[in-house]
């Protein structure tokens, strides 16, 4: 006769709940836990090995730890001239100072350099940042990018197959020439990773200058006619179904917000 396997025991473990619920990410609440700040039915634990229930009182330094929100995604049309962090050591406008005051605590899933625009998925979920990001996910991004120059469709061949620069390589890109503008040219390019600056390194390997970039879409998430600095949630249903999640009661269509103030531009790093 077979041993039956041992049940897992109920519940999630402490830290992917301390980490739902804002306290910090799960390696930052496994170190709250190894500092003895985390308590359990008023018990000091001192390893994250430890599955708890909403039936458990948590506290973290003492405080009650408040019921996790559903897992919730919003689009973000983020302007130039925002980093996307929550402080910058050269004190620049950040995507999260920008926000609407009614917005919960978020993290972005991945970035937009301080010169890019367009979508940028925001979430009060680790568990979702990660899934989005995975590299295994694969989820197609595209990008609507002016080139300074007159470029020909067969300029970008190169990045159709894979390119490798400064010892970084780049996967295939899907890149579709749209139309000359005077001195630029527009095109819509659509990849699967999300490597540092990567279109701006990919055209300055072809000689290419970025002058404009706007990321419009995310997987199955649009930019569409989103304003700059607005921001709209993604519905509860259409969440559970795109990302294979438990669906939430339903709610009312979701409302656009404006951001919390007006934002100029400057320059910086990171992002596609």
């Amino acid at each position: 006769m077979a041993i039956p396997e041992p049940k897992s025991p109920p519940g999630d473990r402490i830290a992917k709940v301390l980490a739902r619920a804002g306290i910090a990410s799960r390696r930052g609440a496994e170190a709250m836990i190894a500092e003895g700040r985390i308590a359990v039915n008023g018990t000091v634990i001192d390893s994250p090995a430890l599955n708890v229930t909403p039936a458990d009182r948590i506290t973290a330094d003492g405080k009650p730890v408040e019921a996790p929100e559903p897992p919730r995604l919003w689009l973000y049309h983020k302007p130039t001239g925002l980093v996307t962090t929550e402080k910058d050591e050269l004190g620049r406008p950040t995507v999260f100072a920008a926000l609407p005051e009614d917005m919960p605590r978020v993290v972005s899933v991945g970035r937009l350099d301080l010169n890019s625009e367009g979508l940028l998925l925001l979430t009060n979920d680790g568990g979702i940042k990660r899934k989005l990001e995975l590299p295994s996910t694969g989820w197609l991004r595209k990008y609507r990018v002016r080139l300074k120059g007159t470029p020909t469709d067969e300029t970008f061949e190169p990045l159709r197959k894979g390119l490798t620069v400064d010892d970084v390589k780049y996967q295939p890109m899907t890149i579709t020439f749209d139309r000359q503008q005077g001195a630029n040219a527009w095109i819509t390019v659509a990849l699967r990773e999300g490597k540092n600056r990567e279109i701006r390194r990919a055209m300055e390997a072809l000689g290419l200058v970025v002058n404009r970039l706007i990321r419009v879409s995310y997987g199955p998430f649009r930019l569409g006619d989103l304003k700059p600095g607005a921001v709209e949630e993604v519905r509860a249903r259409v969440l559970a179904d795109q990302l294979g999640l438990e669906p939430r009661e339903a709610q009312t269509k979701p409302k656009r917000r404006l951001p919390r103030r007006p934002t100029r531009g400057k320059t910086g790093p990171k992002g596609p």
